[in-house]
Order: structure tokens, then sequence, then C-alpha cells
């Protein structure tokens, strides 16, 4: 990653996160369509080539691949996160048991079925809201899964958390997003020593600087304004894929 400040090398976990990486790489050398937000018109190009880092916090992250350049811009799609393996998860069934899995239940599929949908399930909006009247969530133990799978329209089986596949730690590169399954272009390398705990399961872990901190801490310590914007304007000029050799 080539930019104002100088270059990143990043290592890039297809085998942790393949649809992210699949969709980092597509965008960054053009092929993969995606929705320009000023225009509104379709495109096909180099994705990230000009965009700025929007957001810089130290000790934190910097932050970019928004293509209106203030942190609320999306290439005009969304997809899944990649943050637990649920290979060998088990499938969940029948009614919930306990508040955690409810929890569960609303964070991996109501909510993201909420976000997508313009006109949701009357039954599912109900039960939301008495969760949010009783600052509880025991109203979705009221009912079974299958149900939740039916009124969601959701054909696969609903299963336990799983393992995390990767923590956000120092030097990783991230998807940022504002929910489950909401990921687009936007993500974050951390700059945080100790990492970022609190993330993880949060956002899709999907590579990370082996050559280049030098460039990501001069980013990061950038003058910004109250927003965390850095006053100078620093950009992605190019990114550029090497090729791991065959062994």
């Amino acid at each position: 990653m080539d930019t104002s400040e100088g270059s990143i090398t990043i290592e890039l976990w297809n085998d942790i996160a393949p649809k992210t990486v699949e969709n980092f790489t597509q965008l960054a050398f053009g092929g993969k369509e995606w929705t320009n937000p000023r225009t509104g018109e379709k495109e096909t190009g180099a994705f990230y080539d000009g965009l700025v880092f929007h957001r810089t916090v130290r000790n934190f992250m910097i932050h970019s691949g928004c293509p209106i350049g203030n942190g609320t811009g999306n290439p005009g799609y969304s997809f899944d996160d990649e943050t637990f393996d649920t290979t060998n998860s088990r499938t969940i069934t029948g009614y919930i048991s306990n508040p955690e899995t409810a929890n569960h239940l609303y964070k991996q599929l109501i909510l993201p079925y909420l976000r997508k949908t313009h006109t949701p399930n009357k039954d599912i909006v109900t039960i939301v809201e008495a969760c949010k009247k009783n600052k509880s969530i025991t109203p979705l133990m009221k009912y079974p899964v299958e149900y939740y799978l039916k009124k969601t329209g959701r054909t696969e089986p609903f299963k336990e958390q799983g393992i995390l596949k990767a923590t956000v730690e120092y030097g990783t590169i991230c998807m940022a997003n504002t929910g489950p399954d909401t990921n687009g272009s936007q993500f974050f390398i951390v700059t945080k020593k100790e990492g970022c705990k609190w993330l993880n399961g949060k956002n899709t872990v999907f590579g990370k600087v082996i050559k280049g901190m030098s460039t990501v801490n001069k980013i990061q310590n950038a003058q910004t304004n109250m927003g965390y914007t850095p006053i100078k304007q620093i950009t992605i000029k190019k990114i550029v894929l090497i090729a791991k050799p065959n062994k």
C-alpha cells in the first residue's frame, strides 16, 4: 500500500477471511463492481486509489476506505463478517434457554435482518420493541429459534457463536463496520500495542502489517482536528499485489 506518507506491506489472511480478502483485493485492483456514492454510477476501477485516511487516533488505529472521505461512504453493498469459525458449532434449535444465547440470536440474526430489510416482519419489530421497552433480551426467549428463522426468511441453520478466528492486535488490518454483517470497503489498521480486545469478534481481521509500521505510526501521529481527521490530507496512492511464490 503506497501512501503519501510512505509504503505499508500487508500480509492478507485468505485462510482466515477468504470473502474479506477477495473483496479487498478486487476493489483494490479493479474488476469488482461498486457504486460511486457521489454520482450513483456503477464503476469497476481501482477503488482505493486516491482515498484518504479520514480518521487517525493515536494509540488506537488509522482508518480509510471511505469513498466520500468522511467515514459515511460505502461501495453500495455489504457482506457478512468472518469473525468466528462455526464449522464444528452446535446448531441451536427449540426454545432459547438463556440470555446469552438470546443475545447471540439478536446480534447475529435479528439485527442484520433489520438492517438489510426495508419492510421487516411486524412480529419481529414488536419483539424488538418489547426488548427495548423492558431493557432486557428476555422477550426473545418467548419463541423457539425456528420461529425467528421463518420470520426472517433464513434458510440455513442457526449455530452457536463458534471459535474466534483472529484477535484484533497491533498491526492487524480489520474491516470497519456499523454492526454485524455490514462490511463494505472501510478498514482500519491497529496501532495500539496491547491490541483492542473489546473489538474481538466484532470486526473481521483479515491480515497484518509485516513491513512499514513506521509509516502507519507516522500516519497515526498526524495532526488532526477535533474529529480526528488529519489536517494535512493523507492518501492511498496505490495498492499493489505481491503474490507469494509457490513452494
